[in-house]
């Protein structure tokens, strides 16, 4: 059949491509122990709480989920002292992404991102047929004046990852206030705070305060620090008109009933939320500090991940940690060929990274030396 049957959007879409898991690379290699630190998950697994909760409703699978999420947003409400409207829903923070394109953009109208940032948000504005403006990062950090130049009339959303996946950067309150304040009154500004509970610095903006005064839309998700990624669950909060459209775009019982009631115990249980924030904090400071042995540029981090240059073989350092049981991020998808981004995991795991990575930087620069 010649005639195209896709949409022109797909044309040079590259899709996301995610990170291979554990038992596909225990299989391709025949590895018997392998450690994950690409996809900057929570090594420690949900609290003991939660997955009693997860068994304690199993019994009920065979009914639909609440589409409201009644209990998940009370308890999202009383925590981030939030009304129930101000929130909603999503099957992770990514539907929450595509359901903001859905409600409020219009074929043609412009997106402005960051760039590289995450994926998701230039796949899912080309999926809306968007025009995409990206803005490169400046020393890997958001160039908020250069992002606001580049806001036209035309202009509907702006993407922010606050923190930044892949940097592990992040923007400051007095940068984000000035940014905010600099806004027409038609653009909306979308926050991603993935890595939000991961965050010690005391310049990081409380973004949920802005969501009263302007456009603003704050997404969260309990895949990182609450370890339930395998889930999919996440939320937003705005203004209540914000949340209303979103919720007229949102699929029916988006979110699982099994996710719900994690999501729930996943609040209560603030010290397994502590132990997990630890651990990843205490996890970065080793990594960087072996980075900073090693002579490795890496980029400081709030977040539970490093994005650090391995060099001018990123790919091939990559494929030799694979080999050897570590699955990091090979990051030329984000047009950072020389970097690899890596997830702290626990203290073993940590170890173990850096006494692999050691040696196989050693022996790509004897392949280098022989090549010259």
């Amino acid at each position: 059949m010649s005639e195209k049957l896709t949409r022109a959007c797909l044309d040079g879409l590259k899709p996301y491509k995610p990170g291979k898991p554990v038992s596909e690379v225990k299989r391709e290699l025949g590895l018997k122990t392998v450690s994950k630190m690409a996809s900057n998950e929570n090594p420690l697994g949900p609290s003991p709480r939660v997955m009693a909760a997860i068994k304690k409703a199993t019994p009920e699978l065979n009914r639909y989920p609440d589409a409201g999420a009644f209990y998940m947003r009370r308890a999202l409400a009383r925590r981030f002292r939030l009304k129930s409207e101000n929130i909603v829903v999503g099957n992770g923070s990514d539907e929450v992404i595509i359901m903001a394109l859905r409600a409020f953009l219009n074929r043609g109208e412009e997106v402005v991102i960051a760039e590289p940032t995450f994926l998701i948000y230039r796949i899912a504005a080309q999926l809306a047929e968007a025009k995409v403006k990206a803005v490169p990062l400046k020393a890997f950090r958001y160039d908020l004046p250069a992002m606001r130049a580049k806001i036209t009339a035309r202009t509907k959303l702006v993407f922010i990852a606050n923190p930044d996946n892949p940097t592990g950067s992040y923007v400051n309150r007095i940068e984000l206030e000035n940014f905010l304040e600099s806004l027409p009154k038609n653009v909306i500004v979308f926050m991603d705070e993935a890595y939000h509970e991961y965050v010690q610095a005391r310049d990081y903006p409380d973004s949920l305060r802005y969501i009263r005064k302007g456009n603003v839309i704050v997404a969260r998700t309990f895949s990182k620090v609450y370890a339930l990624a395998g889930l999919r669950v996440g939320w937003a909060a705005a203004a209540p008109e914000i949340i209303s459209s979103l919720n007229q775009v949102r699929d029916p019982f988006n979110v699982n009933s099994l996710a719900q009631v994690a999501a729930v115990e996943a609040l209560e249980d603030r010290r397994h939320l502590l132990r997990s924030v630890q651990l990843a904090r205490s996890g970065v400071s080793y990594l960087s500090s072996e980075f900073r042995k090693l002579n490795l540029f890496f980029v400081p981090s709030v977040t539970n991940f490093i994005l650090v240059n391995v060099g001018t073989r990123g790919p091939a350092v990559y494929d030799s940690l694979l080999k050897s049981g570590i699955i990091v991020r090979e990051m030329t998808a984000w047009g950072l060929p020389n970097f690899i981004r890596v997830t702290a995991g626990t203290n073993r795991e940590n170890r173990a990274f850096i006494t692999v990575l050691k040696r196989v930087l050693k022996e790509q620069a004897l392949v280098k030396g022989r090549n010259k």
